[in-house]
């Protein structure tokens, strides 16, 4: 049962035809993995942590450096040199004591990527790392977990959500890893605003997933050209010779 406090805090949720009481509980019942504390996972996280989403786990191998805050808004000029995970999990308690968040400082591997993914209901692809979205993508696909993907460059970005067994999986659209001769944020720079529309839209696909509301992205790259304001839609198969899910 929501607490008078919680029926105050969630009402614009609860409002939202078939969301409810019913509806934020389940939220607040919800364990959501954000992998990436950056420019997708601050957004994606703050939305989870103020809808009310219960859980969220924070993966994050790096620290905070000062060319980040022009995007990445979990975090702020005093938290230069911290870990990602700590800083942003501070911001997100501060935001929401209801959601509980545990803060994993790790790089995904082949190691560890199925238990870390092995506790949580959806993951959040909010990585700029190609080897690291290909282990999540497994580790899901093995868990029959969904994975949001999204991905930022430049004044661009693009998101799917990957229900594994029923649409397209990443390796399905990125048969091969395209970073190694890519051309990466670092080098070629990122519009701040971006990585926050994809990131929101993130959230959104989640918060859909969880409360079985509307139609997922699932089969369908959605890019965002900032310079044009417009959305394209492209719609994908699932490959029959895909090596991560051929079999399922």
């Amino acid at each position: 049962m929501l607490t008078e406090t919680q029926l105050k805090r969630y009402t614009r949720n609860i409002l939202l035809p078939n969301v409810g009481a019913a509806g934020q509980e389940k939220l607040l019942q919800s364990r959501v993995l954000v992998v990436g504390s950056g420019g997708l996972g601050s957004p994606a996280a703050y939305y989870l942590a103020a809808a009310g989403v219960g859980h969220i786990g924070l993966v994050d191998s790096d620290k905070v450096d000062l060319s980040n805050l022009q995007r990445q808004i979990l975090h702020r000029t005093e938290d230069i040199g911290r870990p990602k995970v700590a800083s942003g999990a501070e911001k997100l308690r501060a935001l929401n004591s209801d959601t509980e968040v545990i803060a994993v400082e790790k790089l995904i591997t082949g190691e560890n990527a199925d238990d870390v993914v092995r506790s949580y209901d959806v993951i959040v692809d909010c990585t700029d790392n190609f080897s690291v979205r290909y282990l999540l993508n497994d580790a899901c696909i093995s868990q029959q977990k969904p994975m949001i993907f999204g991905g930022v460059l430049s004044f661009s970005g693009q998101l799917m959500t990957i229900m594994p067994g029923e649409g397209p999986c990443l390796r399905c659209l990125f048969r091969e890893d395209p970073s190694p001769d890519a051309s990466s944020c670092a080098e070629v720079g990122i519009l701040g605003a971006v990585p926050g529309v994809i990131g929101a839209l993130q959230s959104t696909e989640v918060i859909k997933y969880l409360l079985g509301l509307g139609n997922l992205l699932m089969g369908r790259l959605l890019t965002y050209d900032a310079l044009t304001a417009a959305f394209f839609e492209v719609t994908l198969e699932r490959d029959p010779s895909c090596p991560s899910c051929a079999q399922l």
